[in-house]
């Protein structure tokens, strides 16, 4: 199985840490974002993981290569010359995650107790499905919407009061929000609805402009626990969690 971990990141939020270290190394528990990541996909069964890289990259290349890339293939996914955002990161690896089988795309700044394999056969048991969606109703100022099919159908943003969607007069308050994990399964089918879209793009904005023509699928499992670690105060919970974990 396949996995696309997005470590390209400018980590803009845990400055000054991230001035001269990839955000996806900061350690975590001893152990950089980045790797507690790969020893979940390989403990989930995933035996080929591509790794995207922009920010301080040449420091995540030699890291994988002293772990001797953790004993499974690792290939990168070279963003230096251009940050491609989520969307665009996915278009820009398409030669090592493209195939008969779908990936799993997982934000390298990520902690959770989600089942990989569960999430993985749970796409595969809705073959309809372009992309599924590990999501929760967690607190978050925006939050994507779906239909009582767990369908995407649009977005909104608490705060501002923005709501997007393909749909006219969509009205966001007929249907379920559920805060996106930043952990999806995609079919590779997925490059078809791309061929139209270059350079830097954003999978939610993708998954927005497609989702009436396609299936974009929601994925709430039970007592989801998940952390950003992308952010300062988040660091110390992430400490914690993975001590009562362990």
């Amino acid at each position: 199985m396949k996995a696309l971990i997005f470590a390209a990141g400018l980590g803009s939020r845990l400055k000054p840490l991230t001035d001269r270290t990839p955000k996806a190394l900061i350690p975590v528990g001893g152990k950089p974002m980045l790797e507690h990541v790969i020893l979940k996909l390989k403990a989930s069964g995933f035996n080929e993981i591509v790794v995207n890289i922009h920010h301080e990259g040449r420091q995540i290349i030699d890291y994988l290569k002293s772990r001797n890339n953790f004993g499974i293939h690792i290939f990168i996914s070279d963003e230096r010359d251009c940050l491609l955002d989520t969307g665009g990161g996915i278009r820009h690896a398409r030669k090592y995650i493209d195939g008969n089988e779908p990936f799993l795309a997982h934000n390298a700044d990520i902690l959770s107790n989600v089942d990989l394999k569960q999430l993985y056969r749970h796409h595969l048991e809705n073959p309809t499905s372009l992309a599924t969606l590990l999501v929760s109703q967690r607190e978050s100022s925006r939050w994507l919407l779906f239909d009582e099919e767990k369908r995407l159908c649009g977005w909104q943003n608490h705060e501002t009061g923005e709501v997007r969607s393909p749909y006219p007069d969509f009205n966001p308050f007929l249907y379920s929000g559920y805060a996106f994990s930043g952990i999806h399964v995609i079919s590779p089918k997925i490059f078809e609805w791309m061929d139209e879209w270059s350079g830097k793009f954003s999978i939610i904005s993708f998954y927005l402009a497609i989702c009436a023509r396609t299936t974009i699928r929601a994925y709430p499992p039970d007592n989801l626990q998940l952390l950003d670690i992308g952010k300062p105060e988040t660091l110390v919970k992430a400490e914690e969690w993975l001590r009562k974990r362990d």
